[in-house]
C-alpha cells in the first residue's frame, strides 16, 4: 500500500485514529487544513483509547473566539478545566501495563504538562512526535487558504471521522491490553497501537520494515 495515494488532506487531529495514519503513510503528498470552520465532536479535538471499561473518548475543551464560524488556526486550548492530568491519568490506567508504555511515556507526557495556546499547534507538535516515533520520514504542509471542493487531492477532511461507523480498511487486529474482556476495538488512537506493538506500528501501518 506504500504511496498508493498522490496528495491527501487532512484536517488537523489530536493523536490521530489509526485510519488516519494509515492514509498518512501511503501518501506521497500531505496537506492539513489550516481555514476550515471548527467543527465539534471530531477529532480535531478528541480521541478514543482502550480502557479499562472499552472504549474512552477524550476531548481536549476550546474557546471559540468567533463562535461556530471560528477558523480551525484559531481555535484556543482552555485551561479552565485540568483535562491534562484528566487525560494523562486516562491513559496511565488504560496503558501502564502495556508493553511498550514505559518506552514511549516520557516523550508524550509533556503534551500533558506544559500549556499549548492553540489547538493546532498542539496537534501539530503531538504528529511531529508520533511520526518520529513510529519513523515516518514525511513532510506534512499547511493550506494556505480554503478551497471547498480541492482539486487533485484525496480530501478526507470530514471523512476521517468519529462519525463514520465505516472504514476504507479492513483493519488487522493486533495485541490490547483488555482485549480478553472486551474484544479487539479497531482505529483506536494511534498511541494504542504504538503502546501495544512499538516498533511493529510501522509494519502494522503499511510502512516497509
Amino acid at each position: 500500500m506504500k504511496n498508493k495515494y498522490s496528495s491527501v488532506l487532512f484536517s488537523t487531529a489530536c493523536l490521530p485514529p489509526v485510519e488516519y495514519f494509515i492514509y498518512l503513510v501511503n501518501s506521497d503528498k500531505i496537506q492539513i487544513e489550516n481555514f476550515e470552520s471548527y467543527y465539534k465532536q471530531t477529532y480535531r479535538n478528541r480521541y478514543s483509547i482502550y480502557g479499562a471499561n472499552g472504549k474512552l473518548t477524550l476531548s481536549i475543551p476550546v474557546t471559540k473566539i468567533s463562535g461556530h464560524n471560528t477558523c480551525i488556526k484559531d481555535i484556543k486550548i482552555s485551561y479552565l478545566q485540568n483535562w491534562q492530568n484528566i487525560h494523562w491519568k486516562s491513559i496511565e490506567s488504560a496503558y501502564n501495563s502495556s508493553p511498550y508504555f514505559l518506552f514511549y511515556r516520557d516523550e508524550l507526557f509533556p503534551f500533558f504538562d506544559k500549556k499549548f495556546n492553540f489547538l493546532i499547534e498542539y496537534n501539530h507538535r503531538i504528529l511531529e512526535l508520533l511520526m518520529e516515533l513510529i519513523g515516518i520520514k514525511k513532510e506534512v504542509n499547511y493550506t494556505t487558504d480554503f478551497q471547498k471542493r480541492p482539486l487533485n487531492i484525496i480530501d478526507l477532511r470530514n471523512k476521517i471521522s468519529p462519525k463514520n461507523k465505516i472504514s476504507l480498511f479492513d483493519f488487522k487486529p493486533y495485541y490490547q491490553v483488555f482485549e480478553n474482556k472486551s474484544g479487539f476495538i479497531p482505529n483506536l488512537s494511534i498511541i494504542d497501537l504504538l503502546f501495544n506493538e512499538g516498533p511493529n506500528t510501522k509494519n502494522l501501518l503499511g510502512l516497509d520494515a
